[in-house]
């Protein structure tokens, strides 16, 4: 995987050329030996192609252009693409109407140049944090296609899509975790942004209250201009923080609970790592944590979902995903009165973890309680699928609930199963946790 600043400067170079780099991806898409069946949903050759060309032909005239000029991005399958369905890795809506316009995210990448590879498949609905998908086929993780892994959800294309070169870099949606889970089961970086900073509109719902718009990419830098370009300011990279003397909580509370010992032991060599470099580590208490799965034991802010979801699944019952059906309509009951008790119960302990976590630089913890299981023990057993996904999203839901910003950041060894590393800053912090990422990421690449 290359970064977005070396693929940017290579093209400014001439060392290569975007219309390279998308063939390049297209190849990768259609390798009949490869994922690109599984991953992509719809591909957008021409229109990457004529990007490519364009940015290719502005280069040459001596135009200065955007750091993602004739890149190949992907897109997952809830963005809205004018003239095309949004399908949302469902077959529920693939007759649907046509979007009638490009969803903002989507038509400021174009803007800025990028070449949209494609819409990548995902958890229908985006509503798991595993990435399996009955419809369309799951994604497998690149780091054990032998046994066959999961991807992680529900950005599960997005992820591989990068991974496997089909695209530089991928933008996706986290509601509950589904940027981080499949970055850090996958080895990528992936950026959560405080939920109201990136337009929503022209995407398809989960829960609109956590909603949010994130980048998959190689590096926090890579993040850091994407999340720019769809937030609508400059593709400014905030720089690294000196990591001599930031502060960096450990949460005692819930989140390490039941953490596999592989991804603990390397929590725990990360954090030694850190501390090595000159971060100052605190274990804190953190009681507000252990509220959030009671105030949401029956569902709690997920009562939107059913909101999205109550008049088409009444006709369409048959056709959906079983598994993410059966999860929304548990929360078909909620009363209004309960919704409300949970909005009020999400304003305290919002104002509660922000009295808790002022102090500090950033919270550290796993993103994801383990490293990513085998597929096929999840689609026989659905058992098993409800209680590794109530655990792979645990961590990462949290701090939604919470109304934070988060990045991903691989922490494993090379060689080994990939697990991320999830560094949570304050709400609408994202750029001073943007410059805490890159400093933490250089560390660990040292």
């Amino acid at each position: 995987m290359t970064p977005l600043a070396t693929l940017a400067a290579d093209l400014a170079a001439r060392r290569t050329t975007g219309r390279a780099l998308v063939e390049a991806a297209l190849e990768r898409i259609g390798d009949p030996d490869g994922e690109g069946s599984r991953v992509m949903l719809s591909v957008f050759a021409n229109g990457a192609r004529a990007a490519a060309d364009a940015a290719d032909a502005l280069r040459a005239a001596g135009v200065r252009l955007s750091p993602v000029a004739g890149i190949p991005v992907s897109v997952k399958d809830l963005f809205d693409v004018a003239g095309m369905a949004t399908t949302a890795g469902s077959v529920v809506l693939k007759d649907a109407p046509p979007a009638t316009a490009d969803a903002p995210v989507v038509a400021r990448l174009r803007q800025a140049g990028a070449a949209i590879i494609g819409r990548t498949n995902m958890t229908e609905f985006a509503y798991s944090g595993l990435g399996l998908n009955p419809h369309y086929g799951t994604p497998r993780n690149p780091w054990d296609r032998a046994t066959g892994r999961i991807p992680g959800g529900s950005s599960s294309g997005a992820a591989i899509s990068v991974t496997d070169g089909m695209a530089a870099a991928a933008i996706g949606t986290d509601t509950g975790g589904s940027i981080r889970i499949p970055a850090s089961l996958c080895g990528l970086t992936g950026f959560k942004p405080t939920a109201r900073r990136v337009p929503t509109a022209g995407v398809w719902p989960l829960s609109r209250t956590l909603d949010s718009v994130g980048p998959l990419a190689p590096t926090v830098a890579c993040c850091a201009v994407l999340d720019a370009i769809m937030s609508g300011v400059d593709p400014v990279i905030p720089a690294p923080l000196p990591l001599a003397g930031v502060r960096l909580a450990v949460p005692l509370t819930l989140v390490l609970d039941a953490v596999e010992p592989y991804v603990a032991e390397t929590f725990a060599v990360t954090l030694s790592r850190l501390s090595a470099a000159g971060a100052r580590i605190h274990e804190i208490p953190f009681a507000a944590l252990a509220e959030i799965p009671a105030v949401n034991a029956r569902g709690g802010i997920y009562a939107e979902a059913w909101a999205v979801h109550r008049r088409q699944i009444e006709t369409a019952r048959d056709r959906y995903d079983p598994r993410v059906a059966a999860r929304i309509l548990r929360v078909s009951n909620m009363s209004a009165a309960d919704y409300y008790d949970v909005l009020r119960a999400r304003e305290r302990l919002i104002a509660e973890a922000d009295a808790i976590t002022t102090p500090f630089d950033a919270v550290v913890l796993p993103a994801t309680t383990l490293a990513a299981p085998p597929l096929a023990p999840l689609e026989a057993d659905d058992d098993l699928y409800v209680r590794i996904n109530a655990l792979m999203l645990r961590n990462t839901f949290c701090f939604n609930f919470l109304d934070r910003c988060a990045l991903s950041l691989p922490m494993h060894r090379r060689g080994e199963a990939p697990c991320g590393l999830m560094v949570v800053g304050e709400t609408l912090g994202d750029t001073r946790l943007l410059a805490v990422g890159r400093a933490v990421e250089a560390a660990l690449a040292a």
